[in-house]
């Protein structure tokens, strides 16, 4: 089961990065149990089966944390499970694609509300994916009214 945090403790990080925990407030249990990625399949789940998207995700560090770099929500996602040496990308991706299929990405969250065209909700990693963004319209702004003659 996923840690809970205490939402009266949560602050964001003053520091350079951000992480996932902290967006989300959770833990996720493929962060810590290699055996919960292990089926994932890069090349099924690559959109357009073209892999060059996924030679720019590289295992990296956040707090001195082994993380991926989920750039859908602009945040680092760590990795608590020990890595194989010479698997460090490997497992950095699918680490990734886990989290966008799960739909845990904070930056799909956000699609529900501001996706403004239609468009997978778990974006192209996962077949039959919900569709967002089919009846965006902007947000009313209070005391605007449109000019006279527009």
């Amino acid at each position: 089961m996923p840690e809970q945090f205490d939402l009266a403790d949560r602050r964001l990080t003053t520091r350079a990065g951000i992480d996932t925990e902290e967006l989300t407030g959770r833990h996720f249990p493929y962060q810590f149990d290699r055996d919960l990625v292990e089926d994932v399949d890069l090349v099924a789940a690559t959109p357009g089966e073209d892999l060059n998207w996924l030679e720019d995700v590289h295992l990296m560090a956040e707090d001195g944390v082994p993380a991926v770099f989920d750039r859908y929500t602009n945040a680092f996602l760590k990795i608590y499970f020990e890595i194989p040496g010479g698997r460090e990308d490997e497992y950095a991706r699918k680490v990734l694609i886990k989290h966008l299929q799960e739909g845990n990405s904070y930056g799909i969250w956000l699609k529900h509300q501001h996706a403004k065209f239609s468009q997978p909700e778990l974006g192209p990693w996962l077949r039959d994916s919900a569709t967002v963004g089919t009846a965006w319209r902007p947000p009313q702004l209070a005391g605007w009214e449109k000019p006279a003659g527009h």
